[in-house]
């Protein structure tokens, strides 16, 4: 039925300060982790829905067994309005990655240049 990488529709049922806790179905339920939620510093998993409220989410991991699901919302437009549309922006850190030497070494010029 789910599958890892599906956008799935599921309903917020609380949240507890590590993520959100929602349910697929009669069967599912899943937990949003908080590092799953942005790539930007998460200061409260509340301001991301509220009880009641439908929203998407990606499918990381399903445990058959005890019909868990892991899911995450940080690389989705997981706002229901309407049909899913995917996010344009998947990048998460990699610019900051792409930079980082550049700054490192611009600091070490600025800090070699006051000797």
């Amino acid at each position: 039925m789910y599958k890892i990488g599906d956008i799935i529709k599921c309903k917020i049922t609380g949240f507890k300060e590590y993520g959100i806790f929602v349910k697929m179905d009669d069967k599912y339920n899943g937990l949003i982790h908080i590092s799953e939620i942005s790539d930007s510093f998460v200061q409260n998993v509340a301001d991301y829905g509220e009880v009641g409220e439908e929203i998407y989410a990606e499918i990381l991991q399903i445990d058959e067994d005890t019909k868990q699901i892991k899911l995450s919302i940080k690389n989705i437009n997981y706002q229901l309005d309407g049909e899913y549309k995917e996010q344009s922006d998947k990048n998460g850190f990699l610019p900051l990655r792409e930079h980082l030497n550049v700054w490192i070494n611009e600091k070490l010029n600025e800090m070699n240049d006051k000797k």
